[in-house]
């Protein structure tokens, strides 16, 4: 039997407060006005696997939520997007973020990261989901940090996003080498990413590690190939307003290609334009790109031309 899901995603549900600043420094004096501080549906996890099902993959996405009005209201922005999603109750509530956006877009995030370490998805609530899934990505939140031998079990490839990583936090390496395809962000390691990338094909499984540079556009490695490859930026043909949800969407264009059996590098093409539609729009996870809405640059001529 073909398996039910494309895409399972586990871990990485949460709320982000975004407030809208000038610039991402203190102000003078102790007090400033702000445009509306506003909620959103945030984190990792939501935003890879909210993309993915807005580009028609199969997806369902497993958590901790906590119950309270944060849990609510990621409950029904699920729902109502139609996005298959099963959780179980967290006493510690549901995980919060506070998001400061510049006018350029930059932002700066705090998150609130109040699950403790030792909390995991029993194994008798995530194998049902691995099953009948083709793919599993995990969020780098400790609670399905036990999974991944179920997952090699199972023959099940995996991803995972590093987001931040230095190349040394151990929170991160149990991720970074058990992952079959590994994104991270140059901002943990800038000037040093080439070295974090090598290093993570030569002691783990990985068999693609790409890194985001932002306005700098992204890095390639693939096993099969000593070369880094350096890919620019693409144009979103509209102004940068917010990159809160960039790096998720980039995640979920390079998937979607990645699924369709392309190449490492169209893939990363494919991240790209996803991930620069995500800068064009206010908030987290509030607009999601569609294959070929972004016209001649858009994904459907991206991944089905040639």
């Amino acid at each position: 039997m073909p398996p039910e899901f494309d895409l399972l995603v586990v871990g990485g549900a949460g709320v982000d407060t975004i407030v809208r600043v000038d610039r991402l420094e203190i102000p003078p004096g102790d007090s400033q006005f702000v445009e509306p501080v506003r909620d959103y549906v945030g984190h990792t996890g939501s935003g890879v696997a909210l993309g993915a099902h807005h580009l028609g993959l199969r997806t369902a996405f497993l958590d901790f939520l906590g119950d309270d009005p944060q849990g609510g209201l990621v409950r029904a922005a699920f729902e109502r997007h139609g996005l298959h999603f099963a959780h179980l109750v967290s006493p510690h509530g549901t995980p919060r973020g506070v998001n400061l956006v510049d006018a350029a877009g930059r932002r700066f995030s705090f998150y609130d990261g109040r699950h403790p370490a030792d909390l995991r998805l029993p194994r008798e609530f995530y194998l049902p989901y691995a099953r009948r899934s083709r793919h599993v990505h995990l969020s780098i939140t400790g609670v399905n940090r036990d999974m991944y031998a179920d997952l090699h079990r199972l023959g099940r490839t995996t991803s995972t996003d590093l987001h931040d990583w230095d190349g040394a936090n151990p929170h991160h390496r149990d991720y970074a080498l058990g992952s079959d395809l590994v994104f991270l962000s140059v901002a943990g390691c800038r000037g040093r990413h080439e070295q974090v990338m090598r290093a993570i094909l030569a002691e783990g499984r990985a068999a693609v590690v790409t890194a985001t540079a932002g306005a700098d556009g992204c890095y390639l490695l693939t096993r099969d190939d000593a070369q880094v490859h350096h890919l620019p930026a693409v144009d979103p043909g509209r102004p940068v307003v917010d990159t809160n949800g960039a790096g998720d969407a980039f995640v979920v264009g390079f998937l979607s290609a990645w699924f369709r059996g392309r190449a490492p590098l169209d893939c990363a093409r494919a991240g790209s334009v996803a991930g620069a539609f995500a800068c064009t729009t206010a908030g987290t996870h509030t607009a999601f790109v569609q294959a070929g809405e972004l016209g001649p640059t858009g994904l459907n001529r991206l991944l089905d031309a040639g």
